[in-house]
């Protein structure tokens, strides 16, 4: 895999706090990525940044919620302008609800879950679209999940439909804008042991957990999609633990 070209590149990753997007974010920076961090709490942001080292710039530390439109606007613009725009962006922000079954999911958790899984990958997809249609290229990521491809009682309802609907944008990224240079991945994942499982209604012990994938392994999958020469296109990645 090759890291960058002549020029620093930036990437714009949600849910960067945690998870497989801080694991994203450390195996982006050690490629020489100029980072743009993305997440609901500023204290996870910057431990994330801590956690970086390598030749690029220091990481942009991000609290913003991804699922209020106009923050996303606000800080895409500000990308835009001051950082020259992102060349990649990775979707990685994603909840779910311990009530998640369809007799006990409120509507209140159901809608949360839209907003991060969904309705955030959308405005961010809006916001950096424009940039990279100018420049002719661009990648966007969306960590899916394995729930995206067949519904299940472990997930949930409200978390399938979201996932479902997010490897739909996928497609339909692809299917618009691959004429102009740009280019979508779906990750579908099965388990990975993140701070996600605590919202399980029983959540995995150790036993369990150390059976699973770990963030670092979604995010190679990330570098690869985004680091593969631009003729090429990973619609759909679809991993599971051994």
């Amino acid at each position: 895999m090759s890291s960058l070209s002549d020029s620093v590149r930036t990437v714009i990753i949600t849910g960067a706090g945690s998870g497989v997007g801080r694991a994203t974010a450390v195996a982006l920076q050690g490629l020489g990525w100029r980072l743009v961090l993305v997440g609901r709490r500023r204290e996870a942001l910057e431990e994330t940044a801590a956690m970086c080292s390598g030749p690029s710039t220091a990481p942009w530390v991000c609290p913003c919620d991804v699922g209020n439109a106009e923050a996303v606007t606000e800080l895409g613009r500000r990308v835009e302008q001051e950082l020259g725009g992102a060349q990649a962006l990775v979707n990685a922000a994603g909840t779910n609800v311990p009530h998640r079954a369809l007799e006990v999911l409120s509507a209140e958790d159901y809608e949360a879950m839209f907003a991060t899984n969904l309705h955030g990958s959308y405005y961010w997809t809006q916001a950096v679209l424009p940039g990279m249609r100018r420049r002719g290229q661009g990648t966007i990521v969306n960590i899916v999940s394995d729930a995206g491809k067949q519904a299940s009682p472990k997930a949930g309802p409200g978390y399938v439909m979201t996932k479902f609907g997010l490897a739909g944008l996928t497609q339909a990224i692809n299917a618009e804008e691959r004429p102009r240079g740009i280019r979508a991945c779906a990750i579908f994942p099965g388990d990975i042991d993140t701070p996600l499982l605590d919202k399980r209604p029983v959540v995995p012990d150790a036993v369990a957990r150390a059976r699973m994938m770990q963030p670092e392994d979604i995010a190679a999958c990330v570098v690869l999609c985004i680091t593969l020469p631009s003729r090429t296109v990973v619609e759909e990645l679809l991993v599971r633990p051994r």
